[in-house]
């Protein structure tokens, strides 16, 4: 295998898709470091495994020795990507902005070499670019165009408003493109319009047009949605690594091989080795005990990732509860509502969801009764699903 074959088997590696498979080769050809680049909205404090998908995808690039650049669209992120959305998707504040910001420079070093990492602002291209240059910049493309685009021909179809502005997010990322002088951009399937807007705007500025990567969207834990917050399907990278170890254990056998191909550092033939394994009799169990100590390890450290396997056996095969409960005080009243003020359940018909479903325990005993009276004065273990736990004193 040659270098360039080599660099391309890793670069595809769980790809959906690569436009245009020629182009990447002659760059690779090159010999020079590719400029690689990805962007994120800082639409959240917090990043999960879902976002990880690119960002480990950047890392291989680092590893082949090309140039990362991690754009954080602190512009962009106030025009708000209506990618996939039905409704104008809310702006968020310049303060906003930049609080989650911050959390994810932090947050990507978990992955990313921060000796290789370029960290890029839009706002430094953008601020200086003005009303002029961006009436200019909106003159590049048209409005029919934009209507291609199936959640934009979707909402005009259906009467729904689209703002003026919503129209100007794929031609800003696309400028991003341009200013980065980008090689090659990743992004998810769902960004493709907005990924070739970028390669079109690149040849309107006399720049070679970026290749585009497209990797596929992490199913969340219930293995058919994507992994959102919204959803409730997710797993956060700032998580405490019990909760991390706990939730990659509770995904199906099947969802675990998606989460090798997309999540794990392990070479392709040694993910080849242990599906070889689990087909000739393997327990899928201890496979899954692989891939949530990497991840567990990666987010926190190797030691905590030992800790969490042991306090993982400890509660789901001998019973036992968890160390470092949390310990809190609540006011005293029905079961659904101290379960929510103890932040084991968001809302209390989630918390008379899961005690239909026989998910909530008191004591070690399942409560069935949703009226069920917590009274002042008790101190009680609290149990939600496999993995909440409170230790509550009712006030």
């Amino acid at each position: 295998m040659t270098d360039i074959e080599r660099q391309l088997a890793l670069i595809k590696r769980g790809a959906e898709e690569l436009l245009i498979e020629a182009e990447l080769v002659d760059k690779l050809k090159s010999g020079r470091p590719l400029r690689v680049k990805a962007g994120f909205d800082p639409t959240a404090p917090d990043l999960h495994l879902g976002h990880t998908v690119l960002i480990n995808k950047l890392r291989q690039f680092q590893e082949l020795g090309h140039h990362v650049m991690f754009l954080v669209g602190d512009f962009t992120g106030m025009i708000g990507d209506p990618t996939g959305k039905n409704a104008t998707r809310p702006a968020l504040t310049p303060e906003q902005i930049m609080v989650n910001a911050r959390t994810y420079q932090d947050q990507v070093f978990k992955i990313l070499d921060p000796e290789k990492t370029e960290i890029c602002f839009n706002s430094t291209w953008f601020e200086p670019l003005g009303a002029a240059g961006m009436v200019r910049l909106a003159a590049r493309h048209t409005v029919a165009r934009m209507l291609e685009r199936d959640d934009f021909a979707k909402r005009y179809a259906s009467r729904q408003s689209i703002a003026v502005h919503e129209f100007l997010y794929p031609l800003c990322q696309g400028y991003d493109s341009v200013a980065m002088k980008a090689d090659v951009e990743l992004g998810g399937t769902d960004q493709k319009f907005n990924l070739l807007v970028g390669r079109e705007l690149q040849k309107h500025y006399g720049q070679a047009p970026q290749c585009i990567l497209m990797m596929p969207l992490l199913e969340g834990l219930d293995g058919a949605n994507k992994m959102s917050k919204s959803s409730g399907n997710y797993i956060g990278i700032t998580e405490p690594a019990g909760e991390i170890f706990g939730k990659v254990m509770s995904i199906s056998d099947e969802l675990m091989w998606r989460y090798y191909e997309l999540l794990s550092f392990l070479e392709n033939a040694e993910i080849a080795r242990l599906k070889h394994e689990v087909a000739a009799g393997r327990n899928p169990r201890d496979v899954k005990v692989l891939l949530a100590r990497e991840l567990v390890a990666r987010f926190h450290s190797p030691r905590e990732a030992e800790r969490a396997l042991v306090d993982f056996d400890a509660r789901f095969q001998r019973g036992a509860l968890p160390e470092n409960m949390p310990e809190l005080s609540v006011p005293a009243g029905q079961i659904a509502q101290v379960l929510k003020a103890a932040g084991l359940t968001q809302s209390t018909s989630e918390a008379l969801r899961m005690i239909a479903a026989g998910g909530v325990r008191i004591n070690g005993e399942k409560i069935e009764a949703k009226d069920t009276l917590l009274v002042a004065g008790d101190v009680l273990v609290l149990q939600v699903g496999k993995r909440k736990f409170a230790r509550v004193s009712l006030i």
